[in-house]
């Protein structure tokens, strides 16, 4: 099969690649590792992922996206390569048309690295698309009505939350804030509270096993294995549910913050909307038990989780595709 166009959702934790009629074929970990002395890259996404905090010091382990955006364009336009010749196949006739998930709070440099990394990686032409639009299409939210709908995008970087109308982005925040400062808040949790030292890796198992944004009664428990800081030996401790909803408490605060103000700049029109549809919520970070519960007893706005929330943006990428000259001119910047 011919691959003319895929969809990328470029994530700072997670690379998707949609391709039309396919689906979501590649869900891969936005890590590379590298060999220091031939600076060469060794190992991409998945592999490359097992390797974070296990390397030598002649090999680094990189994400070369940070809060969303390209933080390293060489490594970038390596792990893109990469991932379009897997989505497409190593031998091909014709570059693709590439479509790629941005920030909503991109500036006009950032999105030049992403198209430029993107035409150098292999791509014929390069678009991107803000986030919030992508989910919202990815959710199966009606976009171009004259009804106003929020959006909440929690993602590996930063958490995208928008009221988007008639097609566009009415009134939005961008911060950066979402799921890798979710496992840093763990990890120091539990380095201040136990004195033990884990690395990212355990902190998103710990928040994937019994994470939580509220306290709940029936408290879920793990094992886990740190170094104790004060013997310098591993050690292995219980921890429960509640203790990662408090030690998750400040993460989320700086969210609800972000979705309060947006409600708060929202048209009254606009706003009636969103109080009758209730407040959309798409990303892997929405897949955390209980914030859809968080944010409607913060703000008062009735929350929902998307299904497939972890594939809305990727599958946004698909909409886009199949309708390429409807939102040609519309949502999408070209290089």
């Amino acid at each position: 099969m011919i691959v003319r166009s895929l969809g990328i959702d470029l994530g700072t934790a997670n690379t998707l690649v949609f391709i039309p009629h396919r689906g979501v074929v590649i869900n891969e970990p936005s890590v590379v590792a590298i060999s220091v002395d031939e600076n060469r890259v060794l190992a991409i996404g998945s592999e490359a992922r097992e390797m974070l905090g296990r390397t030598p010091d002649l090999i680094k382990t990189y994400k070369p996206l940070k809060d969303g955006v390209i933080a390293d364009y060489r490594i970038t336009e390596a792990m893109l390569r990469y991932f379009i010749n897997k989505a497409i196949g190593g031998w091909r006739i014709f570059k693709p048309d590439v479509i790629i998930s941005v920030p909503a709070g991109i500036t006009s440099t950032e999105r030049r690295a992403v198209l430029d990394a993107a035409k150098e990686a292999g791509s014929r032409e390069a678009f991107v698309v803000k986030e919030p639009i992508l989910a919202a299409l990815g959710a199966g939210v009606p976009i171009n009505s004259p009804a106003g709908n929020m959006l909440v995008n929690i993602g590996g970087g930063t958490t995208e939350v928008a009221v988007i109308s008639l097609g566009g982005i009415v009134t939005w925040a961008s911060v950066r804030v979402a799921g890798n400062k979710m496992d840093l808040a763990i990890a120091d949790y539990i380095k201040k509270k136990y004195n033990l030292a884990i690395g990212e890796r355990t902190a998103e198992e710990i928040k994937i096993k019994i994470g939580t944004a509220l306290p709940i009664k029936n408290k879920d428990e793990i094992e886990i294995r740190g170094l104790d800081l004060g013997e310098g030996l591993p050690k292995n401790i219980i921890l429960n549910s509640s203790e990662i909803a408090e030690a998750l408490g400040p993460t989320l605060k700086e969210i609800i913050q972000a979705i309060k103000f947006v409600l708060s700049e929202t048209p009254p029109e606009l706003a009636a909307d969103v109080m009758d549809r209730g407040i959309l919520m798409a990303g892997g970070g929405a897949l955390l038990r209980n914030v859809d519960e968080l944010v409607t007893k913060a703000t008062g706005v009735p929350a929902y989780v998307a299904e497939d929330a972890f594939f809305c943006v990727a599958k946004g990428t698909g909409v886009v595709l199949d309708n390429l000259d409807v939102y040609k001119k519309s949502l999408m910047t070209k290089k």
